[in-house]
């Protein structure tokens, strides 16, 4: 599975990627970029270029960043989206297509894009994708587990653990998803620590009581913000102010509220006492006549507001004391950032109060999440940190950092003999590991090795280790192993900082007795202080070495071993039958620390490529 990030990689919004298999492709969103980032039309074969009869466009959701080009793409390319979401979509780019031509051709696109329901497997050439509904600022917002062979990826659009339809979401990983092999994840909010996350509960709560301690409240909203917009219209409702919106936003609300969908039975979505009344308008300007003014007058008001002129004239007109507050993302308030939006800050007054929540995830429940799902690696998109994003979770889980138009391409492991890419750190040393004596303070570790996958070639893997980032400050090197009939051909194994540490090449004897690399030679000298890894063990241990692999060294190895005795009628035949070619690659290390194992000596037989550059850690 081919996973490429053709644009997203340091960058929030605009993000497209690319999954593929033996020429069957998938892409995820293909939307517009936001205010300030370069803007190109991108040339990608399989979406808006040459052959497009195996590939297929999946959209999250109907945030204009994430769908909003899809009006440039051939109609033989097969577009899916979510059904609700794709009828979102149709009324606003409706509303707007008389004032945009590219809302206009948008219309256009979506009368032949296919749906999808929550749940619901489509199969694809060599793919299995399905849609899970996750909560987000937009309604009907998805993430999908692409499948293909063996390997299992999730892409998680843009969500958020703390919305209305939060609550189930990690019963739903558990049940439906599983372990996966990799996460392509959203970060927008990596960057924006001081972005609040509050629960859409706990903003119901305190819009309430501002409500019902204000005559008049007027709250600047996102229009596709459905929940928020639902959470509003009953925090109105419980205190008995009339809740009054445009005509549009109306027919928003009406599209959740006549839709059985998968929230279909929530109480959120379906009106109560009273319907939002729609705002009635006489060529430009809303009306305002007397009843409506006396109506106002008795019961108060809440008013879904947008910074334009035809609002600006109405609430001029409003009678008595009103409270103003903006419910969305602070950036297009603050002129640093390059959201500003002055025609919104032209509309607010200087008394108006901040109340809003979110739209995306938290850095603190990502950790829950990734632990629910458990990948190879976390590959950052739709985030313009992706270091910053790096450094907070790779101390648990390898993050792949592209750049875009990089591709990461692991192999279905179950097909092919491949290269098995592994990262090795170190930990501290288990508990039911005794250590029974050491030299000089020195430590022994255990192993946490990550295989991050398995790769076609050395150059594929190699990259990837290149892309990775894990554990920095416990880091000890890398391996390349590659098999062949079970047996070790090739391992390659690299530095912390990727230098090439040994290069091992096996087969046909070249490293046993009267071989042409027996005792092959090493970087090290006789009493350099190395690190040796034994992954049967899942042990680091420190050691001077000593030398390559004699047959009076391994004999005495033999001698100590019962267990090669009892499989082995004589050392000969231990020699003759027991051993791989990269067995013999082995070297004569003396630990410095002694542990209380059976298989633990004075002195060690270590595979080669296996043993480091001495280092010491501090865990």
């Amino acid at each position: 599975m081919k996973i490429t990030i053709h644009r997203g990689t340091n960058q929030i919004g605009g993000c497209i990627t690319e999954y593929e298999q033996d020429g069957w492709r998938v892409f995820v969103d293909y939307g517009e970029q936001l205010p300030g980032n370069e803007h190109q039309k991108l040339e990608i074969d399989g979406l808006n270029q040459g052959d497009l009869s195996k590939s297929a466009l999946f959209i999250t959701h109907y945030h204009i960043d994430h769908v909003g080009n899809i009006e440039e793409l051939s109609e033989s390319l097969q577009i899916y989206m979510g059904e609700v979401s794709k009828e979102i979509l149709c009324e606003l780019s409706n509303h707007l297509k008389t004032i945009s031509n590219k809302k206009a051709l948008l219309v256009k696109r979506l009368e032949s894009v296919k749906t999808f329901k929550a749940g619901e497997v489509i199969k694809f050439g060599n793919f299995l994708i399905t849609p899970f509904t996750l909560d987000h600022s937009a309604f009907d917002a998805y993430a999908f587990k692409i499948e293909a062979g063996c390997l299992k990826a999730f892409h998680t659009g843009d969500f958020r653990t703390h919305g209305f339809r939060s609550g189930k979401l990690f019963k739903l990983l558990d049940k439906y998803v599983g372990k996966v092999d990799y996460v392509v994840c959203e970060g927008t909010n990596v960057a924006r620590p001081e972005v609040s996350n509050k629960s859409e509960h706990e903003l119901q709560t305190e819009y309430e009581e501002a409500f019902r301690n204000n005559k008049g409240s007027i709250v600047y909203v996102s229009t596709t913000n459905i929940d928020r917009l639902f959470s509003l219209y009953h925090a109105a409702l419980k205190v008995g102010k009339p809740f009054y919106v445009d005509p549009f936003q109306k027919r928003i609300m009406d599209i959740v509220t006549q839709r059985d969908n998968l929230w279909g039975k929530s109480r959120l979505y379906k009106y109560g006492k009273y319907e939002p009344i729609a705002l009635k308008y006489d060529k430009n300007e809303y009306l305002f006549t007397k009843e409506f003014e006396d109506f106002i007058n008795e019961k108060g008001y809440v008013l879904m507001a947008r910074a334009t002129d035809r609002f600006d004239n109405l609430i001029d007109k409003l009678p008595g004391e009103k409270k103003t507050y903006l419910s969305m993302w602070h950036g297009y308030v603050e002129p640093k950032f390059n959201s500003y939006n002055p025609r919104l800050v032209k509309s607010l007054d200087e008394d108006t109060l901040y109340l809003h929540t979110s739209g995306h995830t938290d850095m603190g429940s990502l950790f829950r999440f990734f632990e629910a799902l458990n990948p190879k690696a976390i590959i950052p998109i739709h985030t313009d940190n992706p270091n910053r994003f790096a450094n907070l979770f790779s101390n648990r889980w390898p993050v792949l950092l592209l750049n875009d138009g990089d591709y990461f391409n692991p192999i279905d492991d179950s097909r092919v003999d491949g290269v098995t890419s592994s990262i090795f750190a170190v930990k501290e040393l288990k508990s039911d590991i005794k250590v029974i004596s050491f030299e000089n303070s020195e430590k022994c570790y255990s192993l946490d090795a990550k295989i991050i996958g398995n790769f076609r070639n050395e150059k594929d893997a190699l990259f990837g280790l290149h892309a990775i980032q894990y554990a920095p400050k416990r880091i000890l090197g890398y391996s390349n192993d590659e098999e062949e009939d079970m047996e070790p051909s090739i391992i390659n194994t690299y530095t912390s900082n990727l230098t090439l540490n040994v290069n091992g090449i096996y087969g046909n004897g070249k490293h046993s007795p009267g071989g042409e690399e027996f005792q092959t030679s090493t970087r090290f000298q006789p009493g350099d202080g190395v690190l040796c890894v034994l992954r049967h063990l899942n042990v680091v241990f420190p050691a001077i070495y000593e030398g390559p692999i004699t047959l009076d060294s391994l004999k005495e190895w033999y001698d100590n071993d019962e267990m090669s005795k009892i499989y082995y009628d004589s050392f000969e035949d231990f020699v003759k039958e027991g051993l791989w070619d990269c067995d013999w690659d082995s070297v004569i290390v003396r630990p410095l620390v002694k542990i209380d194992n059976e298989e633990w000596y004075d002195k060690m037989l270590v595979r080669r490529p296996f043993v480091f550059p001495y280092k010491q850690f501090d865990i």
